[in-house]
């Protein structure tokens, strides 16, 4: 008997020294690599994350601004980075809303221009910029108050000051004009006026044309009708400024001539006898600088 148990003892330490468990089966594999991010991929993400283009959207009262708005920053943008050109956009009559009464009014603003391409996806300027749609509150746009807001998002937001851009449809063209009647030490490089129109002054004629001035708008306007248009661009370019103002007219179009100029879709529609529209109007501002 107990030869017997001594051989199965030795079979059994036979058996072992000749098959290893399966946890040593394990271990002496090659361990498989979870599917994570190294850290270095964290950080590329947590980057992507920070400065991925953003619109949001800033109700009246959220800050210190006269202006409930939408700011849209540009893939790059960060609090600490490099500065970006501004366009401020001026919405028309029926985009006004409180926001701080009502925070959804503040969509209004997305309804054209420039804030409705970046809803639409279709905003691709060849500059980077930042976007700034206020919306009015007051029933029109007041001129110190404009002029305040545009101030107050030059240093709050990372914007190069030497590139803050204007621009307004209907009662935004009226606006854009208004701000740059108003100051002689106005803050804007260059202008773009849509479907607007203005008080035809010899001193507004003088401060207009110290700044790059394009105008917009459709022959057959009947809600502001092209007038005013038509007799600024020659009265200031009778100045000889530095930058001479252009005017382009769509023939056959109505009111809203600010699609067409905005999406760049009006190329080639415009009327041959005043300036041509051959470049679109980001590019077209983004050349000029304020000293």
């Amino acid at each position: 008997m107990r030869n017997l148990v001594m051989t199965m003892l030795t079979c059994g330490v036979i058996l072992l020294g000749c098959s290893k468990d399966p946890v040593d089966n394990l271990l002496s594999e090659e361990p498989t690599k979870p599917v994570t991010e190294t850290p270095s991929d964290t950080a590329s993400a947590e980057r992507a994350a920070t400065t991925a283009a953003v619109h949001k959207a800033m109700p009246l009262g959220s800050d210190a601004a006269p202006f409930g708005y939408y700011v849209y920053t540009p893939a790059g943008y960060t609090k600490t980075g490099p500065t970006f050109p501004v366009i401020i956009f001026l919405h028309g009559s029926g985009e006004q809303g409180n926001s701080k009464t009502n925070p959804a009014d503040l969509d209004k603003v997305l309804t054209h221009g420039p804030p409705s391409m970046i809803k639409k996806k279709t905003w691709a300027p060849s500059h980077k910029m930042i976007v700034v749609s206020p919306q009015c509150h007051e029933g029109w746009w007041d001129r110190d108050h404009v002029r305040a807001f545009i101030k107050y998002i030059s240093v709050t937001y990372r914007v190069d000051p030497k590139r803050i851009y204007l621009t307004g449809l209907s009662m935004g063209g009226f606006g854009t004009f208004d701000q740059l009647n108003s100051y002689d030490d106005n803050q804007i490089a260059a202008a773009v006026a849509i479907a607007g129109s203005g008080v035809m002054n010899a001193t507004f004629t003088k401060r207009i044309s110290k700044v790059p001035l394009w105008v917009f708008h459709g022959q057959d306007d009947r809600t502001v009708l092209p007038d005013f248009s038509k007799q600024i661009v020659p009265a200031v370019n009778a100045l000889n400024p530095t930058v001479k103002a252009k005017l382009t007219l769509f023939p056959g179009v109505g009111h809203n001539s600010w699609t067409m100029t905005y999406s760049g879709s009006g190329m080639g529609k415009e009327n041959p006898s005043y300036d041509p529209f051959k470049q679109d109007i980001y590019t077209w501002m983004y050349q000029f600088t304020k000293p």
